[in-house]
């Protein structure tokens, strides 16, 4: 990838340096190392970005190098691609497998597949998830074929401009049918992985609407205005309505392995068109999700 600008009369007298901060954002680190890799270029010349431009000159941002990859794994696994551009590959991801690498997951993990899939195309950059989904967890996760797109994705989630949305299965009736969930997540005191309510914890909103009942259960949307570790689990969990199979933050379930829970929508600016891009996954969870629901009647 190749990021352009041409200079016009209001960018006059400006330096390269001021320019690129400018129109790229590009944070002071990944700059530091696109000067010292000589990746920078004017009007096809690589020079010093400390000079001044004049109109009509073109800057050129040269992404197109290759990285050290060698801490994932390649491994062929079946990948569901429901997006894909120079920019960004987007995965509905299954549940039950792993986004990165660890030590019960260290070469079937979704990050292994992509490494796979990159070396077909031959694509030598490090693998970047941008979102992280649970194990047990399915939907939507981007990867981002380089730094910059990396960099600006994450950004956008700093800034709420990324939009992330989830459907789930709540155990029970709810009193309010949508509300937001102001409640501060943190680290249980003895664990590694399990999340609770604490006052001193960090900020943690999520905005939910009940969009189906069925038996003792709703199907529930939920929309991270933060992002933390097992946000709607816990925050579910928190106002009395478990997700169903969550073992973790409720009871186990014989009918599914793991939370009922699916990212099905991301929207975003897109980093180098600056249009609106909306992924929605093609997999329809909200009948999946009733037909499951149906079962728990049943059994």
């Amino acid at each position: 990838m190749i990021l352009e600008y041409v200079v016009t009369e209001q960018d006059k007298e400006k330096t390269i340096n001021q320019i690129i901060k400018e129109k790229f954002d590009l944070s002071n680190r990944l700059f530091s190392k696109l000067i010292t890799n000589r990746r920078i270029f004017v009007n096809n010349l690589n020079i010093d970005t400390r000079k001044k431009v004049n109109t009509n000159d073109r800057i050129e941002i040269d992404l197109n190098y290759d990285e050290d990859n060698s801490n994932i794994v390649a491994k062929q696994i079946d990948l569901d691609i429901v997006f894909e551009d120079e920019a960004m590959i987007i995965i509905n991801k299954q549940r039950g497998i792993a986004v990165h690498p660890s030590i019960k997951h260290y070469e079937d993990s979704i990050s292994s597949g992509v490494k796979y899939y990159f070396g077909l195309k031959g694509i030598n950059k490090k693998i970047r998830p941008v979102n992280r989904l649970d194990l047990n967890t399915s939907g939507l996760v981007i990867f981002a074929k380089n730094e910059y797109i990396q960099e600006s994705l994450i950004k956008q989630m700093h800034d709420r401009i990324f939009t992330k949305e989830y459907l789930a299965i709540a155990t029970g009736i709810f009193d309010k049918k949508t509300g937001i969930i102001n409640a501060p997540i943190a680290r249980k005191e003895g664990s590694i992985i399990e999340r609770c309510i604490e006052e001193k914890g960090k900020n943690a909103k999520t905005k939910y609407e009940v969009i189906k009942e069925i038996g003792n259960n709703s199907i529930v949307k939920c929309e991270l205005l933060t992002g933390r570790t097992h946000q709607i689990r816990v925050h579910m969990s928190y106002i009395g309505h478990p997700l169903l199979g969550d073992t973790l933050y409720g009871e186990k379930n014989d009918l599914i392995d793991g939370q009922a829970l699916h990212c099905y929508k991301l929207v975003f600016l897109h980093p180098t068109t600056h249009e609106k891009v909306k992924i929605v996954s093609d997999l329809d969870y909200e009948q999946k999700f009733e037909k499951l629901l149906q079962k728990v009647l049943t059994k």
